[in-house]
């Protein structure tokens, strides 16, 4: 949960999939590119990895149009195949620090995953609070990246 000074945006699917095939896909940024819901706002996404190829200390930084804007993620914790915590840096179109936590519980042979972003209520977040909310902004998101991450799991497990 999270405090007051802090936005949370959380939402849950269950997957057809092994924790192993749901968290290959996660621990390795290469293979956001097939389920990320953000991939697909900019034809011309500038993308640099850097560090390991997965797991902690991977990186990836975009850059892209109006839509995608400028960022950096980087995986601070990697405990196969249960979670996965990313230190998320948006620069455009406004900048924040905002932490995202990857759980995956198996429930009879299938994958429950948990996406959770939590971070602070910043002057822009208060302002754009009055407004819509953080949820309203990216939870549609979220949904249609578990979606596709339903998808691209199943497929490989």
């Amino acid at each position: 949960m999270a405090r007051s000074d802090e936005f949370e945006v959380k939402r849950e699917a269950t997957m057809d999939a092994s924790r192993a095939a749901v968290y290959a896909h996660l621990v390795d940024f290469h293979r956001w590119r097939d389920w990320s819901p953000w991939e697909v706002l900019d034809p011309n996404l500038s993308r640099t990895y850097s560090g390991p190829d997965a797991g902690v200390g991977a990186t990836y930084q975009w850059a892209g149009n109006r839509k995608a804007g400028a960022g950096r993620m980087e995986i601070t914790r990697a405990e196969e195949p249960s979670q996965v915590q990313i230190a998320l840096q948006f620069l455009k179109p406004f900048k924040s620090s905002n932490t995202i936590t990857f759980d995956l519980v198996e429930r009879d042979g299938r994958t429950h995953v948990t996406w959770r972003m939590v971070g602070p209520k910043t002057l822009m977040t208060k302002v754009m609070g009055l407004f819509t909310s953080m949820d309203k902004v990216v939870g549609k998101d979220f949904e249609t990246g578990l979606d596709r991450l339903r998808d691209v799991a199943s497929k490989s497990s």
